[in-house]
């Protein structure tokens, strides 16, 4: 399979109480998400807290992602802002240090009409020479991509894949009918992975990816063979994490689970909070379970 496939982790962005990106950490991190075989990392998602860093911090991170990865995986750098031109020039610095592709996601202040929408992802794609992928997350976001607009924007030469965080499975089978293979999917942890791949997906990028990096592998190899049974059978067992994932802050979940696994990650940015203890324990026993 040609192009951006498989399993791309949502990397956390490990931050010190001072804002010092823990760039040792990220890049332990990531040698050894690509050890265990994943197929791209994604600096800069939201369970990057995109949202909570400074220019500077969003920088680090992806220069520690680009110098960890060495060119074995590709890195699809997140982009994000509620200015269209800040948006462009991030595109442009993260290309600029290497990254293989941008991750466009879109913030709102106040609302946004479609065409303001579409101008914004057209904009990132005008900007740079490596491919893009848009992304929406209804739940968190207040301008979303509608089926019109990503139909539009699949025409683009750079724009050849969406990340969709929406619970509706449907939707995603609606993009895939209306825009052929003009656009390929990326499942979120909102998604059923294995469900996606049935129906057509390429692949997913998610935070809890970092957390099972072996097994969403697994996952996506049996996917990919079409062994149906053997997939299904390990999704509903990976599924408990994803369960989990989406009851707690994106983040702090993510961030509670690689620091059992001896990543010293650090806490959420504030004002964000750490998960409570008794949390913690319940993060900690589902990843026992599926180890």
């Amino acid at each position: 399979m040609t192009g951006f496939h498989g399993v791309f982790p949502y990397l956390v962005s490990p931050v010190d109480g001072s804002g010092h990106v823990r760039t040792e950490v990220l890049s332990r991190l990531c040698d050894d998400l690509i050890g265990s075989g994943v197929h791209g990392l994604t600096p800069l998602g939201s369970t990057g807290e995109f949202a909570y860093l400074s220019n500077s911090q969003r920088a680090a991170v992806v220069q520690a992602t680009l110098e960890a990865a060495n060119g074995r995986v590709p890195v699809v750098a997140g982009v994000a802002s509620t200015s269209t031109s800040d948006a462009v020039a991030q595109a442009k610095a993260y290309q600029k240090l290497g990254a293989s592709g941008i991750l466009a996601i879109l913030e709102a202040y106040f609302p946004l009409q479609d065409a303001q929408v579409e101008s914004y992802f057209r904009a990132i794609a005008d900007a740079v020479d490596i491919p893009v992928v848009i992304y929406t997350n209804p739940n968190f976001q207040r301008a979303d991509l509608t089926l019109d607009v990503v139909a539009s924007l699949a025409a683009h030469p750079r724009i050849g894949y969406i990340k969709d965080a929406s619970t509706n499975t449907g939707r995603l089978l609606s993009i895939m009918n209306r825009c052929g293979d003009s656009i390929k999917v990326f499942s979120a942890s909102a998604h059923i992975p294995a469900a996606v791949m049935l129906i057509g997906g390429v692949g997913w990028m998610a935070g809890p990816a970092c957390l099972i990096p072996r097994q969403s592998v697994q996952l996506y190899d049996l996917c990919v063979a079409g062994r149906w049974k053997e997939a299904l059978a390990l999704q509903r067992k990976l599924w408990r994490l994803n369960e989990a994932f989406a009851r707690y802050n994106l983040a702090a979940c993510i961030k509670a689970g690689l620091e059992t696994q001896g990543y010293d990650v650090g806490d959420p940015v504030p004002p964000q909070a750490p998960l409570a203890a008794a949390d913690r324990k319940l993060v900690e026993a589902v990843l026992r379970d599926i180890d």
